[in-house]
């Protein structure tokens, strides 16, 4: 069963400010260590009868998940809300497989330096999914949101944290139990190499983490019917939480640093505390009052710096800062597109070129500007029009560019030969056409689906 060193008392209390910080300072990387971590998570059904799999129907969730042993993966153990033990993640060298509330399979991949590495870390996962759904008699689903499942028809798994948030959406929004149960997203977690480094990458990717949302809108479907949007996914985000969402103004005030993101994650309530392999419930309460020991939840104590990193995992903005910045906009996809997503936010970012000329086509946005274009694309997509005319698939054509270039620079830079622009194909098609993935299956729905919302389950993987 996973404890960790706070549970056991050895680790000591946050007595400074400085220790709130320590985290984010320790992010710090030199270039040459920079490296790509990507997550994807995908529905997984049964290939019966497309019901969501329980975790401990037979051929269900724990089957698939000890299924894993036979590529290396080992389990990683929790007591659950009833006290039983369960398997609710495995660990390998390829990153940790885990659990979304309801059953949907994440992979976190590995930090690796190459986007060669991290798609071929990609089709491995997906191939080794493929042969256990095979045994199990499970398929799984590349898609933002579950496109016919309504919340009473989805399980939920046996993991404590999961529990306590599920008690807790409701009170602070309409939609963040649809967030927990029937979305699906794909992300990037990319370095910084100093506090400034990590600003300007935080400011780029939110101005345009929009952008990103429309490319990869996949969620157009709700409880069987088109639900009028292109990524609902990403609208349901706009009613989840406001405490602990959205575009984070005061990322682009010229003061923003480490210091402003703490004071921004001590406003965000907390959901629990661990200890002793047990999530205490403390949602809505304070992480100051648990910083002068008065937490409701735990009185008398104060925090440890686990406490501190479990917290900041506990914000979902669309980029938001750890040890490492999570680009968070994207709804989940297929194969080509999982290698897409990292493709482009590596070019963006991670030359220092490419960075400038991406800053320069969003930095004279106003704060509402910014606002309105995030309001306007899970409807919209890369219709969505531009605070200074056109339309977001406008500015996709420069981004697009300026992302090639930014892949090709780093080939150079670090003679890796095969460069990696390649993997920003499948964007590049998405613009030239004009239409993102959600209206490709509202095409397949109107037309040769007849309106057969079953047939989807012919996209999967």
């Amino acid at each position: 069963m996973s404890t960790r060193k706070a549970s056991e008392g050895q680790e000591p209390v946050i007595e400074s400010r400085d220790q709130l910080v320590a985290p984010m300072q320790a992010g710090e990387k030199p270039r040459e260590k920079w490296r790509i971590g990507t997550e994807h998570e995908k529905l997984v059904f049964k290939t019966a009868d497309f019901h969501a799999p329980s975790y401990d129907e037979e051929g269900g969730i724990h089957d698939i998940l000890m299924s894993m042993r036979q590529f290396g993966w080992e389990p990683v153990k929790e007591r659950g809300p009833d006290g039983t033990v369960n398997t609710i993640a495995m660990s390998g060298s390829d990153g940790t497989i885990s659990l979304e509330p309801a059953g949907q399979l994440e992979l976190s991949g590995a930090p690796l330096e190459t986007l060669h590495q991290t798609c071929a870390e990609t089709g491995r996962h997906l191939d080794q999914c493929k042969q256990v759904g095979e045994a199990c008699g499970v398929g799984f689903l590349g898609l933002g949101m579950w496109p016919d499942k309504a919340r009473e028809d989805l399980p939920i798994m046996p993991k404590q944290r999961y529990e306590i948030m599920r008690n807790h959406m409701p009170r602070v929004g309409n939609l963040g139990l649809d967030m927990m149960l029937r979305t699906c997203t794909i992300q990037v977690n990319l370095d910084y190499s100093s506090e400034a480094d990590m600003a300007k990458k935080f400011r780029t990717g939110l101005a345009l983490q929009p952008l990103a949302t429309a490319l990869f809108a996949n969620s157009p479907f709700t409880e069987g019917k088109p639900n009028g949007f292109l990524s609902y996914r990403s609208h349901i985000w706009s009613d989840t939480d406001p405490h602990r969402t959205g575009m984070l103004p005061f990322v682009f005030d010229d003061d923003f640093g480490y210091e402003r993101y703490v004071d921004y994650m001590l406003d965000v309530p907390m959901y629990f505390v661990y200890r002793d392999g047990t999530y205490i419930h403390a949602a809505g309460q304070s992480f100051r009052d648990f910083l002068k020991g008065e937490l409701p939840a735990l009185p008398g104590e104060k925090p440890t710096a686990s406490d501190w990193e479990d917290h900041l995992s506990t914000a979902f903005p669309e980029v938001r800062l750890k040890s490492f910045l999570e680009m968070r906009g994207a709804d989940g996809g297929p194969w080509n597109r999982i290698c897409a997503l990292p493709a482009l936010w590596v070019g963006l970012l991670y030359n220092d070129a490419a960075l400038d000329a991406a800053w320069d086509l969003v930095k004279g946005w106003t704060m509402e500007e910014r606002e309105h274009l995030r309001n306007a694309v899970p409807a919209q997509a890369l219709d969505a029009p531009l605070p200074r005319g056109g339309t977001l698939r406008d500015l996709a054509r420069h981004v697009l560019d300026i992302a090639h270039d930014g892949l090709v620079a780093r080939g150079r830079q670090n003679s890796m030969g095969d460069n990696e622009s390649g993997f920003l194909a499948p964007l590049k098609e998405i613009v030239e056409s004009g239409k993102v993935p959600a209206q490709r299956l509202l095409d397949k729905y109107h037309g040769e689906w007849g309106g057969d919302i079953s047939r989807v389950y012919e996209e999967a993987f």
